[in-house]
């Protein structure tokens, strides 16, 4: 993997870290939702969501524009697409990595 490879996972995988923000996602899987649906479901202040929305759109994996004075996020396909590679290319690396029998 490549060490911009690596940037992207440690961006996508710090994104993905958190709880709050892995809900904000679950509740971005029915669809584009508005900042101040998000807040409702979440029973979370705006300005404590703005902060975990800024870390995954910062990480691409949601989607915003405005629309008058709300915000609206989706999630982003091809991040999610990315994110997949990323894994599939742990996952071929794990089985092809044979196992070592030296001690240092």
């Amino acid at each position: 993997m490549a060490t911009a490879s690596f940037r992207k996972g440690a961006l996508l995988f710090h994104a993905l870290s958190d709880l709050t923000r892995l809900a904000l996602l679950d509740q971005l899987t029915n669809g584009e939702r508005c900042v101040c649906e998000l807040t409702d479901a979440m029973k979370a202040g705006q300005s404590r969501l703005s902060f975990h929305l800024k870390v995954l759109k910062e990480a691409g994996l949601i989607l915003d524009r405005r629309e008058g004075r709300w915000m609206y996020y989706s999630i982003n396909p091809e991040a999610i697409e990315e994110l997949e590679e990323l894994v599939e290319s742990l996952k071929h690396a794990a089985k092809a990595a044979a196992p070592s029998s030296r001690c240092c």
